[in-house]
């Protein structure tokens, strides 16, 4: 093995746990994941987690290939995605709040319906200020002692990392959906509606005092 392709493996493995610990925290995503798989299986919950994961891999990416100009732009444009990304989750706050319990035996969620995840917590993540500051210093710092071949490892690291903890949080809030019932379903859909919220007014608050 030479020496480049053993930095990249390097890099990935430091990419990879990169991903897993921004991940792991949970915030809006681990809400929305916890909440969906809840209600809909673990196919909805790991598809929420990946759409956060791509968009992880994305601004990975920025930060990997170190392209200034978009980053600034990014940044200057900060306040107004930390606006947006309040507004959407407030959205999702009152439609989970006003949506009614599904019956477990006619659950079912359609590859449409996995794909909306997706897209939806792939915009709330790329909206997210915080998303874009962590991945940006982190890989940025990363991409300044890699190899020029390097940045595509450290975008597949953390979109492996992330991945795999959406995976995880999925695989084991699947096996606990069984032991609740429509009573304990609504009560976790309303404070899943009331922790969406509180995030929103928390960010909006952020920007307020910055």
């Amino acid at each position: 093995m030479d020496a480049s392709t053993s930095s990249a493996l390097v890099l990935f493995g430091q990419s990879l746990l990169i991903g897993l610990s921004i991940a792991a925290p949970v915030g809006q995503i681990g809400v929305l994941a916890i909440q969906r798989t809840l209600d809909h299986g673990r196919a909805a919950g790991l598809a929420t987690g990946l759409g956060a994961a791509f968009a992880d891999a994305v601004y990975g990416a920025v930060g990997a290939f170190g392209v200034t100009t978009l980053i600034t732009w990014l940044l200057g444009i900060k306040a107004w995605l930390a606006v947006f990304g309040a507004a959407f989750l407030l959205w999702l706050a009152w439609r989970i709040a006003t949506k009614p319990v599904q019956r477990r035996d006619a659950v079912h969620t359609p590859p449409g319906t996995l794909l909306r995840f997706v897209s939806t917590t792939f915009v709330l993540t790329l909206s997210n200020p915080t998303t874009i500051l962590s991945f940006m210093a982190v890989f940025g710092a990363l991409a300044g002692r890699a190899p020029a071949a390097s940045p595509w490892a450290m975008v597949c690291g953390v979109l492996v990392g992330s991945a795999l903890w959406w995976l995880i949080l999925a695989g084991v809030v699947g096996l606990l959906r069984d032991r609740f019932d429509e009573r304990w379903q609504r009560a976790v859909n309303l404070m899943s509606a009331a922790l969406l919220a509180g995030l929103a007014l928390w960010q909006l608050l952020q920007l307020v005092a910055g």
